[in-house]
């Protein structure tokens, strides 16, 4: 599945399109804690999150994740939204709770 798929797939309400929507979504990956999804994120993943802040997309270029969805509601601000665009990240947000999430993207990976 591809960033593209997921868009198409609308599960989640999509905030920003990135610049790779050709890129493959190689598994969900859930944390809130921005120092170990720095270590652990794994390269290509649909990162699942409540941290919606400038360190977040951060994060998500150095660990070369394929995407971002902001879960359980989390309020995405301007300046985190127009640096997503700037950055070319693909952000969506969901009122899921993270599992929910993860689990409907594990889903459509594996059907």
């Amino acid at each position: 599945m591809t960033v593209q798929d997921l868009i198409n797939a609308n599960l989640f309400q999509l905030k920003n399109a990135g610049d790779d929507l050709d890129r493959d979504i190689t598994v969900p990956f859930c944390c809130d804690l921005l120092s170990v999804a720095m270590g652990k994120a794994p390269a290509g993943c649909a990162w699942v999150t409540v941290m919606a802040n400038i360190n977040t997309l951060a994060v998500a270029s150095l660990t070369d994740a394929a995407c971002i969805i902001l879960a359980e509601d989390t309020f995405v601000d301007d300046v985190t939204l127009a640096k997503a665009e700037m950055q070319g990240i693909t952000l969506f947000s969901t009122g899921l709770p993270i599992f929910d999430a993860a689990l409907s993207i594990y889903q459509k990976l594996n059907s």
